[in-house]
């Protein structure tokens, strides 16, 4: 059985080059737009990883999360952002974030960590 994934941007260019690269790596993707899109498929389906834009319309990827620990919906996630770690993390409480993947990322990175987080 393929491992699901839920790849939330805004950006459609980064939803066809991660789905790209995460289905030849023989994972299933689907992807969603906005924070809202993103909760509502992580509240209809189960998926194995969370990779998350850190700005995204409607609801940022914390308040995907906050809304998400809310329905004890716990999924691995793996944040997506143009900003350093440490900027994120002086920010919010990244205590439910496996890693944060820095844009632009290298899609070896992007692999190595996936496999990294639900193998």
């Amino acid at each position: 059985m393929k491992k699901e994934i839920l790849v939330v941007d805004d950006q459609p260019g980064i939803c066809m080059l991660l789905t790209d690269i995460l289905t030849s790596e023989g994972y299933h993707v689907e992807t969603a737009k906005t924070g809202k899109e993103g909760l509502d498929k992580i509240n209809n389906s189960s998926f194995h990883l969370l990779m998350i834009d850190y700005k995204l319309p409607i609801f940022n990827a914390f308040e995907v999360l906050r809304r998400m620990e809310a329905e004890n919906r716990i999924v691995p996630t793996i944040l997506m952002s143009g900003m350093t770690e440490d900027d994120i993390r002086e920010k919010e409480d990244c205590s439910k974030i496996e890693s944060v993947l820095s844009k632009p990322f290298n899609i070896h990175e992007v692999c190595k960590l996936v496999k990294a987080t639900i193998g």
